[in-house]
């Protein structure tokens, strides 16, 4: 997928480059306003109809539609009403099985903010967004959060990731980090004969409980709680560790690849999956995950293609191939002897 940018040859396009944050945050309020979600239940409706629906002042109401139509996720129907396009009734729409506005939410509230201090960090080095993954893990409210980013994620990639690999041959997956076990879930219920397990921190236990009965896996997909540091992994066929890696550094993305061929059956698979950079980065998407890793994390970014081939070899996987993966990510497949 490319990626196109204004013209940066012109006083023009270089302010226009300079202000595209405010067309983000037009789309991430609309998002934070259930915008999409009004309309696609109410169907059509006029600006005094979207004004009065989500309790709003109505100054700039106007020009807010407007620019959402302009950028493609609203359109305008008969007798001045607005209405979603088909990619956010789809997708941004609270509620439905495609939703991706989790990852938006949380971009929104934590995201936002952290690139305001984006020179900050590069002076220091360290994170902007005011709380590690422990502090998350003690607010409930700021966990679920969390977990609807990455349940935006995995919506995405899972069923690709359900198709692109060969299940065949196995009969257990374990996803790492996997959080409330939504990835694991929908490679199970696409591959009925596995069976899931989950491996995160004890404090996602509840909202994993949640979202495998919201699939109808109850039973069929398990949870371990744990550090991964620290603990041993369970065992499985086929291991995942999927947008885990970026959150690390160096030395402790190969410690966990080393610790995954460990839980690795015989015969079995490490699949990871990341936004990694090629040995010469000029992936604008790519990159710009990886500086929100230097915002949000103590040492992750994102990381060489090479890098975790290397890694992945030296553990003793005897198979190691990477290819693209979803929209921006990576797949790397590292398979183990038997």
């Amino acid at each position: 997928m490319t990626h196109t940018t204004p013209d940066v040859t012109t006083p023009a396009g270089i302010i226009r480059l300079g202000n595209m944050f405010c067309d983000a945050k037009a789309l991430l309020t609309a998002v934070e306003l259930r915008l999409f979600t009004v309309l696609n239940e109410k169907g059509p409706s006029t600006h005094e109809e979207i004004r009065t629906a989500l309790g709003l002042h109505g100054r700039g109401l106007s020009d807010f539609l407007n620019l959402l139509t302009a950028l493609g996720v609203l359109e305008r129907a008969d007798g001045g009403r607005y209405r979603n396009a088909p990619g956010p009734d789809a997708y941004l729409v609270h509620g439905k099985p495609g939703y991706v506005g989790g990852f938006l939410e949380r971009a929104n509230r934590n995201l936002y903010p952290a690139w305001g201090r984006l020179a900050e960090a590069l002076r220091t080095g360290q994170q902007q967004s005011g709380s590690d993954f422990d502090q998350v893990t003690q607010n409930p409210h700021i966990l679920r959060q969390f977990a609807g980013m990455m349940d935006g994620l995995t919506n995405v990639v899972g069923p690709e990731l359900a198709q692109k690999y060969d299940w065949s041959g196995h009969g257990s997956v374990l996803d790492v980090g996997g959080c409330r076990g939504n990835l694991c879930s929908l490679i199970v219920k696409a591959h009925p004969h596995l069976t899931g397990h989950v491996f995160d921190l004890p404090a996602m236990a509840p909202l994993f409980e949640e979202k495998v009965a919201e699939h109808g896996l109850t039973g069929k997909v398990s949870f371990t709680g744990g550090s991964f540091f620290e603990d041993p992994l369970p065992k499985a066929d086929v291991v995942v560790m999927g947008h885990v890696l970026h959150d690390w550094d160096r030395e402790q993305r190969a410690f966990l690849v080393n610790k995954a061929y460990g839980a690795v059956n015989p015969g079995g698979t490490l699949l990871i999956y990341d936004r990694m950079l090629e040995d010469e980065p000029n992936h604008i998407e790519n990159l710009v995950i990886s500086l929100d890793m230097l915002l949000v994390t103590d040492g992750g970014e994102e990381y060489p293609i090479s890098e975790i081939t290397a890694a992945a070899k030296k553990a003793g996987f005897v198979n190691v191939e990477a290819g693209p993966f979803s929209d921006y990510d990576t797949l790397v497949i590292c398979r183990k002897g038997a």
